[in-house]
């Protein structure tokens, strides 16, 4: 181990290294489109993936488990929406008004939830959301159970959004700008404190960091990136629904991070890819196995996601404890720490 890091301290392109995955990561994305990909399709990862990077930054790093996430999403969605269909704002005002309604909900949520620890405070998040969710299902501006639609996508800077192609690259920026602002986040001083009070919060304490603060600001920089998913989501698909504020999304979004692998960059997008993945194509997939085996039970496959989904959570959580991208990068460690000099 400290082998390994002497070289890492000795060579700074190894260093560099994260960053030039990131940059081929997102390159490869970029790409997508030309080797056939369906745009709708991946900007609906993207926003899940953004949806559970955010979450990722509150569990991952601070060590904060939210049952409420949910509520940013649908907050910011039905913000924006409204900002853009009914105020006629400019696509970017509308988004950043999302974000900004998301984030202004995360600071309401986690000072009444930052006081409680543990389960409590998880279970008051839940709470506060399913809160937030019957306000939804009542206020005239949702739609109620019909949802807030035909949200305009309008233009982006001066890029008209009507073309898939051009919002892709545009979903694609948005992404990649607040991946960059939570790796900034998590390698700043201000994320080492978070990792800090996730590993030892009685140590934080006596160091003399004020705990309940830097949680906050973690909770609130969550919630607003989770809006900003929301936000873009709402733009993607031109409407917002009740089921973006439901209980069952934030679950959704602990699995998406818990199966790619919490605590990591990279996970929360895998996690996001594969579950969205399988929501989407699991009923083309049961169609196709129903073919190969005559076996009549595969063409209902689609409507058994979470039966899937729930195998597939109890696949990693026996495999991969750390998840996909967190198994893998321990492997890759102790294969590393192996063949260093000295060992």
């Amino acid at each position: 181990m400290r082998a390994a890091a002497s070289a890492a301290m000795a060579h700074p392109e190894l260093r560099q290294s994260p960053l030039l995955g990131y940059a081929a990561l997102f390159l490869g994305i970029a790409m997508l489109p030309a080797f056939g990909a369906y745009p709708i399709f991946v900007m609906k990862v993207l926003c899940y993936a953004l949806f559970a990077c955010a979450f990722n930054l509150l569990i991952g790093f601070t060590g904060l488990l939210s049952f409420g996430h949910a509520a940013f999403l649908g907050t910011a969605a039905y913000c924006a929406g409204h900002a853009l269909k009914v105020w006629g704002w400019p696509t970017p005002l509308g988004l950043a008004f999302g974000a900004a309604a998301a984030a202004a909900a995360g600071l309401v949520f986690g000072w009444l939830a930052i006081r409680r620890s543990g389960i409590y405070f998880a279970m008051v998040t839940l709470a506060l959301s399913q809160m937030l969710y019957f306000v939804f299902l009542q206020s005239p501006f949702t739609g109620g159970e019909d949802g807030l639609q035909s949200v305009p996508r309008g233009d982006f800077l001066g890029l008209p959004l009507a073309n898939d192609l051009t919002l892709y690259y545009v979903v694609l920026a948005i992404f990649i700008a607040a991946f960059w602002l939570i790796y900034r986040t998590v390698h700043s001083p201000f994320g080492q404190v978070l990792t800090s009070i996730r590993e030892n919060e009685a140590r934080a304490t006596s160091l003399g960091y004020d705990v309940d603060r830097f949680k906050l600001v973690a909770f609130v920089l969550s919630a607003g990136l989770a809006g900003l998913a929301g936000a873009t989501k709402t733009l993607v698909l031109g409407f917002a629904t009740l089921t973006d504020a439901l209980w069952t999304t934030s679950g959704l979004v602990i699995l998406m991070t818990l199966v790619g692998g919490m605590g990591t960059m990279v996970g929360p997008i895998v996690g996001a890819l594969v579950i969205i993945a399988l929501e989407n194509k699991i009923g083309d997939v049961g169609r196709t196995l129903a073919e190969w085996t005559d076996i009549a039970w595969f063409n209902s496959l689609g409507e058994s996601v979470t039966l899937v989904t729930g195998l597939i959570f109890i696949a990693c959580v026996l495999a991969f404890r750390r998840g996909v991208v967190g198994e893998l990068s321990y492997r890759w460690r102790r294969r590393a720490e192996r063949r260093a000099p000295g060992r």
